[in-house]
């Protein structure tokens, strides 16, 4: 299995960049192959990756998973240029340098096909606090109101936290990410796995800006009464990828470099809370009429990595009251699950970006709570914020809990379900895309595809077991009370849950007990059911 590290050095073959100063122009540079070179699958992917596209019945490698070819980069860098990174999955390199170049003598390599100049010098900068964003002391609504207005409770009280799931967060910064008490468990449990800044090319995140901080919190916070996130349970990636000191293309090849560390390391998910449309400099500003889903580059590559089998959630933006208004890029690509904001009682914030895509295509996807909601970036202090960047944590969190549960679904059936579970499903408009999806709803739909219905009212197994058993029951059984009993009528394990979520219910309870026979009783509303156990040595 290939380690993170060795992953990371697939994307850092440059690692020049150390803590220089700031560079005032970047290139993107086109290319029109990738070279001769031949590769293994497991020197371009992890196993958690490669396992992924064999779920989904991706091939691989294709194309795109191959490296971009090095020597057509050492060839540019002789010109002067430094190169910063590149993507494999559009063929680019992103070049600096500190004066400008003439773009024609590059256009004269046979392998160049295209230079787009993505930054430039001397522009006044209108995005120095682009990710700003105010936490105030607020008491309500409830602290667990993002986590109950989609019906999310019964889907963590079922088991389901996140666990064995892998999400990318790709952000601004994270700052005291290593301090917050909120964080405190998934730190003691290791569950960042790997961070990278792609700005700075540095392992180093956890400054520059708190934005990505605050949306830790939201996806793996955990104070009672205070502060109840969305995924627990699940691993995390840190990864920076947002310039805070301006606004340029640029920042979009940063952001596919996350996207493609992401794939390569297995993530299942992608959280971005970032979005592009205008810039410091108009000249490279989009136009309303490119969020069709296919213009963008930063879309583009989302939609890649969608075919890759990840699941991408992205904010939809907050510009209903700024001139731009609409959904902003990547969360208009076609396959990318895009997030509303709306406040505890269920209306619309009047930040949130409005859709449809280019074209018509139902955008934002989804709304969920991104008015008041809890977040921390200071420790001893828990405060509120709004934005369709906590919104957008919100699902993507929830997501990982229902892959947990329904370890066979895809990127596409996580998507379906939410706007089938989603309270305007009959009528999607341009606010509220299909609404506030319900977690229970979705998590039915999902088993309903890939969990088949017993003859019987459960079925328990594997029997005998080494130590865990999964039980699946004919239909939901709600409230339940599960309780593991030897065999001379003791009561080693008993758990209560109001409204269980599902039809599956996995029990880890006899790993560690002694061989021999148990019973497990199962208390629902109409019955009960009791079946012998056979637990042998592992």
């Amino acid at each position: 299995m290939k380690t993170v590290f060795t992953i990371l050095m697939l994307f850092a073959i440059h690692s020049l960049y150390g803590q220089e100063p700031e560079y005032s122009y970047f290139y993107r540079v086109y290319l029109s192959d990738k070279g001769g070179a031949v590769y293994n699958p497991e020197d371009l992917l992890s196993a958690r990756a490669i396992s992924r596209r064999e779920k989904a019945g991706i091939s691989y490698p294709d194309f795109r998973d191959l490296p971009v070819y090095k020597p057509y980069l050492e060839q540019i860098s002789v010109s002067g240029l430094i190169l910063h990174c590149a993507s494999k999955w559009m063929n680019t390199a992103l070049f600096k340098s500190n004066t400008i170049t003439d773009a024609s003598s590059l256009l004269e390599l046979p392998f160049v096909s295209d230079v787009k100049k993505v930054k430039t010098k001397g522009k006044k900068a209108s995005f120095n606090d682009k990710l700003h964003f105010e936490v105030i002391s607020q008491d309500f609504p409830s602290y667990d109101r993002p986590v109950t207005m989609i019906n999310g409770y019964p889907i963590h009280e079922s088991g389901y936290n996140g666990k064995t799931i892998l999400i990318a967060v790709l952000d601004g910064g994270f700052v005291n990410v290593d301090l917050i008490s909120s964080l405190s468990a998934l730190r003691s449990r290791n569950g960042i796995k790997a961070t990278y800044d792609f700005v700075r090319n540095t392992e180093f995140v956890y400054g520059f800006n708190n934005h990505g901080t605050a949306v830790m919190s939201v996806l793996a916070g955990d104070i009672p009464l205070y502060i109840k996130g969305t995924a627990p349970g699940a691993d995390y990636l840190l990864l920076l990828t947002e310039d805070v000191r301006s606004e340029f293309p640029c920042e979009e090849d940063f952001w596919a470099a996350g996207a493609e560390f992401a794939d390569s390391s297995g993530a299942d998910i992608i959280s971005s809370s970032l979005g592009y449309y205008i810039f410091d400099d108009p000249e490279l500003n989009y136009k309303p009429e490119e969020t069709d889903g296919n213009t963008a580059f930063v879309t583009r590559v989302a939609d890649i990595a969608a075919s890759k089998g990840i699941l991408v959630v992205n904010s939809a933006g907050n510009e209903r009251e700024n001139q731009w208004r609409k959904i902003i890029f990547p969360s208009d690509g076609d396959s990318v699950l895009s997030v509303a904001a709306v406040d505890g009682n269920n209306i619309i914030a009047s930040f949130s970006s409005s859709g449809p895509a280019y074209g018509g295509k139902i955008k934002p996807d989804n709304a969920a709570m991104g008015v008041y909601v809890p977040v921390q970036t200071l420790p001893g202090f828990i405060g509120r914020s709004n934005g369709t960047s906590f919104s957008c944590p919100v699902l993507s969190g929830m997501a990982a809990c229902l892959l947990q549960a329904v370890p066979e679904a895809l990127n596409n059936d996580i998507i379906n379900a939410f706007h089938k579970s989603a309270d305007r499903y009959n009528s999607p408009d341009s606010l509220y895309g299909y609404g506030i999806p319900d977690m229970v709803a979705a998590l039915s739909d999902l088993q309903d595809k890939y969990v088949n219905v017993p003859d019987e009212e459960i079925v328990a197994g594997p029997n005998p077991t080494t130590g865990d058993i999964e039980i699946i029951f004919d239909k939901n059984p709600k409230n339940l009370v599960i309780e593991i009993i030897t065999l001379t009528g003791r009561v080693i394990y008993r758990k209560d849950i109001s409204n269980y979520a599902g039809r599956i219910l996995r029990i880890s309870e006899l790993q560690n007990r002694e061989q021999g026979i148990y019973f497990i009783r199962l208390l629902k509303d109409d019955s009960t059911i009791v079946r012998k156990i056979i637990k042998l040595r592992k």
